[in-house]
């Protein structure tokens, strides 16, 4: 074993269209016999204000069979609210470290303090296949740094030797047996033992049947590591997607049903202009892009790429909290907008976010009205705004708007009526004591008294398309003091009034 010091001294960081970055030092090896193995240990010390991701090149001789990095850092105690260290990894193999490149090998952010890398397997997050010749680059994100500094030591060990064999992806089909034209329900963010998560694939599809759902979409963080781990989970009943949740320092968004082993990279921030040219990737790949709870509270998790490239908004993650009601207000700006100037408008969606136990999988879900249960028809529900948002499997709803002369419009669509008196009509199932509000570009313009036991209903109400320019419902749990809504049972997506 051989030992290195490496300390990043204090300094200022000119950044050039895109996100800070540092090298250092190469890590050399000399090559070993076959069955030995090489350990290196390399130390450091990072200060506040350090660049988003740190490179530690490796210089990787022929013959390796596997690749293993471990890593460990201080965390000494900080002020109350004062920010503390955390350090995220990953690593990038001999075709190099561009952004959006070839390289990527892996990511783990801060879920692991060790991997490994060889052809027939790797440690989940990171895509097994050959160590070949080169420079590798491990990643190190000094997500938040401590006053004091963050120290780290990273151990590389190589082990020489033939290599295993590469194994084949398997993937998940893109079909289920659906019901032909119909309202299908997902989760289209969920984490497993691949990113973050503690439940495998086959715990979290259990779970999924067991909450009802008809399809889910995988959303490691920064990673496709697991793509290929979904083939056995999918089934008649249940259509697994692939996809990513790209984790930005300035925002989340959810890549939802790319193509196969997509990669999608997060490695910028706002100012960068770089998000542009992803959320192109995305949809080249097939996918969707959908930002993720977009108000949410955590270092790095606000919005701050604006809307112009979504194709729908996470306005609901996982339990209903404060953050969450900002989204809804947020999203309800976006519509009267879009009304106001006759644009395109964003549709939302909710979805549970779930991780590991206590967390729960469909809590909440979106109910989408597809052709079938296809990616791809999926996909164009979702994208046409034909689709709710309710807490589980048990709330059901339908919600129309009529007009005089028997014109008809559900979620997601447009009444074209001249100005004359349309019923607004929502039909409800599963929701006991919720109240219901109809919303519109006026604002709340209509609240049901509280539905009863059984909780089923219907509720209706009268408006003009001159008066409203677009409609959509709320159900609401009894409020818990005063004058403020109750958390969110279901929502819509609005309704559009007029030619």
């Amino acid at each position: 074993m051989c030992e290195d010091e490496r300390h990043i001294g204090r300094r200022t960081l000119v950044v050039t269209g895109a996100a800070a970055a540092l090298t250092l030092g190469s890590v050399t090896f000399a090559s070993a016999a076959d069955g030995e193995t090489e350990t290196t240990t390399i130390r450091g010390t990072l200060p506040t204000g350090s660049p988003d991701f740190v490179y530690v090149p490796v210089e990787v001789p022929s013959g390796v069979r596997e690749i293993k990095v471990a890593y460990t850092y201080d965390r000494p105690a900080v002020p109350a609210g004062t920010a503390g260290n955390a350090l995220d990894i990953g690593i990038f193999d001999e075709r190099g470290t561009e952004l959006g490149g070839e390289g990527f090998r892996g990511w783990s952010g801060g879920a692991r303090t060790e991997f490994f890398i060889r052809a027939d397997d790797a440690t989940p997050g990171y895509v097994p296949g050959p160590v070949r010749e080169g420079t590798w680059s491990i990643a190190l994100g000094p997500y938040t740094v401590a006053p004091q500094g963050l120290s780290y030591e990273i151990t590389i060990a190589l082990t020489y030797g033939e290599p295993g064999e590469v194994v084949e992806p398997v993937y998940p089909p893109g079909r289920a047996k659906g019901r032909g034209r119909a309202w299908y329900r997902g989760d289209c963010h969920l984490h497993s033992w691949y990113s973050d998560g503690r439940r495998t694939p086959a715990e979290i599809g259990a779970l999924a049947r067991a909450a009802g759902l008809d399809f889910i979409n995988t959303s490691e963080h920064n990673t496709h590591a697991a793509h290929a781990h979904w083939a056995d989970v999918a089934g008649d009943d249940l259509l697994v997607m692939l996809g990513e949740e790209i984790t930005t320092r300035n925002g989340h968004v959810v890549a939802l049903g790319t193509d196969p082993g997509t990669f999608v990279d997060w490695r910028y921030r706002a100012r960068d202009n770089r998000f542009g040219r992803f959320a192109r990737r995305i949809r080249r790949a097939g996918g969707l892009v959908v930002p993720a709870h977009p108000h949410a509270t955590c270092v790095g998790c606000g919005w701050r790429f604006g809307f112009g490239e979504a194709d729908a908004v996470e306005v609901w993650n996982g339990p209903y909290t404060p953050d969450d009601e900002v989204a809804l207000a947020d999203w309800d700006s976006m519509l009267v907008a879009s009304a106001r100037e006759g644009r395109d408008w964003i549709p939302a969606m909710g979805n549970s976010d779930a991780h590991r136990d206590p967390d729960v999988v469909g809590s909440p879900q979106t109910v989408v009205l597809a052709d079938d249960l296809t990616r791809e028809a999926i996909q164009e529900g979702i994208r046409a705004g034909r689709s709710y948002i309710a807490e589980s499997s048990r709330v059901s709803l339908d919600f129309s708007v009529v007009g005089s002369k028997g014109e008809h419009a559900g979620i997601g669509g447009r009444l074209k009526a001249a100005d004359t008196p349309v019923t607004v009509r929502l039909e409800v199932t599963g929701a006991p004591r919720c109240t219901v509000r109809f919303v519109t570009d006026q604002g709340v313009l209509f609240t049901s008294a509280a539905l009863p036991v059984s909780g089923s209903g219907v509720v209706e109400w009268r408006t003009t398309p001159a008066y409203t320019a677009y409609v959509r419902a709320e159900l609401r749990h009894e409020a818990a003091a005063g004058p403020l809504p109750g958390a969110l049972a279901a929502l819509t997506n609005p309704i559009f009034l007029g030619r």
